[in-house]
């Protein structure tokens, strides 16, 4: 596909959890997406330390942004715009990604994007598949969500048709991955082992399924918990844990969950595409369970990568060159982040005054302020 001169160049931070994301996008084209990853740091701590990950993405920051641009072939004064995860995630990791995106805005003088991880989840399949459907189901599955999204614009109206009530489905995979003694991230170990294993052996429950139970939302306390009781009669009874088993039935028993739940809200809201995001969608067994029910229901399927489905700055640069070609106003330099921002806010916009004046500065002025920054010669 030819590229158009006036397709938006921009680049995305996302700093919401223990990678530093960096991704630069030009249109619906994907430049560069680089990534630096602390999980090596978290691992023996069994998941995810804030502090850590904060103090992981400051000494990253600015080498990542610096290889982005070296693998798009960009100079930073190109850009068309910077967009940045404004929320959901950890609020300290979240803070060292607006602060950096913040700086380099202000120093190229450039327009600032604060926008939403769940929505960037979405738009990211744009970069593989194409431009979404108006509207696109999104089911996104990640270690801290797992929800259920109708998409009618992805800038400006996504709406929760269902969503986490406890464990998500990620946090299900890491407990337990810790049960078994096989470590962390709990994600990719289960699913290699789920291969060898049979997943009718152990019938593990399927939660929320009941005829009275809420059809969108989604909880895998239970079947963690039920997980862990059955190791634990097995080991008590000096019997020896089937790992591959336990690991496919329990593997089994959540694509079930998310897979069912996604065609049903797609046949409901007369919808014929679905898309799938989130950190989870690279399990081979959930994309897969998908593609044919899917199929069953004619329902054409959407899935990313693997690479794009965990967190990466290509997602937030993909949403952010999409706020830019469709004239969303940018973000003011009071942008802060919020750790709950709710998937509703797909962007976090300057704040206009009674008088119907935005708080954003004007970028041209901010651009004369800017002309001796660090990347002009």
């Amino acid at each position: 596909m030819a590229r158009k001169a006036d397709e938006p160049l921009v680049l995305g931070i996302e700093t919401s959890c223990d990678e530093t994301g960096v991704g630069i996008v030009r249109g619906h084209t994907l430049l560069a997406d680089a990534v630096a990853s602390s999980v090596d740091e978290h691992a023996r701590f069994g998941g995810v330390v804030p502090e850590v990950a904060s103090r992981a993405h400051l000494e990253a920051m600015v080498p990542t942004i610096q290889r982005a641009l070296d693998e798009a072939g960009v100079s930073a004064k190109d850009l068309d715009g910077i967009a940045v995860t404004a929320g959901p995630g950890l609020a300290g990791a979240l803070l060292v990604g607006v602060s950096a995106a913040k700086a380099y805005a202000y120093a190229l003088g450039k327009p600032l994007y604060g926008v939403n991880h769940l929505a960037s989840h979405i738009c990211v399949d744009q970069l593989e598949h194409g431009p979404l459907p108006e509207p696109t189901m999104a089911l996104l599955v990640s270690g801290g969500h797992s929800s259920l999204l109708l998409a009618p614009d992805i800038t400006s109206d996504v709406r929760p048709l269902g969503s986490t009530i406890d464990d998500a489905a990620g946090e299900a995979f890491d407990k337990v991955a810790r049960v078994l003694n096989l470590g962390f991230p709990g994600g990719p170990v289960i699913d290699r082992y789920a291969r060898e294993g049979n997943p009718d052996a152990i019938r593990f429950p399927r939660g929320l399924t009941g005829s009275r139970d809420p059809l969108y939302d989604f909880s895998f306390s239970g079947l963690k918990t039920a997980v862990a009781r059955w190791i634990e009669a097995k080991r008590a009874a000096g019997e020896e844990v089937p790992v591959a088993d336990v690991a496919a039935s329990f593997q089994e028993a959540v694509v079930d969950v998310l897979t069912r739940k996604a065609v049903r809200a797609c046949k409901d809201e007369g919808v014929d595409h679905l898309m799938i995001g989130g950190g989870v969608a690279a399990n081979t067994r959930l994309r897969a369970m998908a593609q044919r029910r899917c199929e069953d229901a004619g329902i054409t399927l959407r899935v990313p990568r693997p690479k794009l489905c965990t967190d990466n700055g290509a997602m937030v640069a993909a949403l952010g060159a999409e706020m830019v070609a469709r004239g969303r106003a940018a973000s003011s330099w009071e942008l802060s982040a919020d750790s709950s921002l709710p998937v509703t806010e797909t962007h976090v916009p300057a704040e206009e005054d009674h008088g119907g004046h935005s708080h954003s500065h004007d970028h041209d002025h901010v651009h004369e302020m800017s002309k001796k920054n660090l990347y002009e010669s």
